[in-house]
């Protein structure tokens, strides 16, 4: 299972970002192994950032999607993709893969 989870830094130890469309990194996991790095090139600038994100991540081919709060326009996106949405915060990277993975 891909996952990319929304971070405020660039390894698995740190929180997951509060924001989906702004947060500052995004990690992708092929199940327990982080995979990929990606600074997020939307974290600032204009409108747009939760679309922009939510293409970045399909065209990725990630099939779960963790962050601390979805808006509508990234989180219906997502879902016509055919993307999982998960919602939690307060906690590291390394904690909500596992959790997505134990669901």
């Amino acid at each position: 299972m891909k996952i990319a989870v929304s971070s405020e830094g660039d390894n698995e130890s740190a929180q997951v970002s509060v924001v989906t469309g702004r947060a500052p990194y995004y990690l992708i996991f092929e199940d327990e192994k982080l995979v990929e790095v990606l600074k997020n090139p939307f974290a600032i600038g204009g409108g747009g950032a939760g679309f922009g994100v939510a293409q970045m991540l399909a065209n990725k081919g990630v099939e779960v999607v963790v962050s601390g709060k979805f808006g509508p326009n990234v989180s219906s996106f997502l879902q016509s993709k055919g993307i999982k949405i998960v919602e939690m915060s307060n906690i590291s990277v390394k904690e909500a893969v596992r959790r997505v993975l134990n669901a």
